[in-house]
């Protein structure tokens, strides 16, 4: 899947984490991918490893991973 643009502009793209277990984990991985330049929301889920973000202009993924991996999760790729 693609990421999508809404009428306002911003990008939503969906990515799978794995490793997430819980409302931290869920914390975790929002709070470092929330510092990425151009993202304005984060929600991540831990029981379906979902993490929807939206953002200014499409996020480059290898940013995205380095988020998760500095969180202590594992970037599965996009959905």
């Amino acid at each position: 899947m693609t990421a999508q643009t809404d009428t306002t502009g911003s990008v939503t793209a969906v990515y799978k984490v794995s490793g997430m277990s819980c409302g931290h984990c869920e914390g975790a991985v929002s709070g470092e991918i929330s510092e990425l330049h151009g993202v304005s929301s984060v929600k991540a889920v831990a029981s379906t490893g979902e993490v929807t973000v939206v953002s200014a202009a499409p996020l480059e993924e290898a940013a995205v991973r380095e988020a998760v991996d500095e969180a202590g999760f594992e970037l599965v790729g996009r959905i």
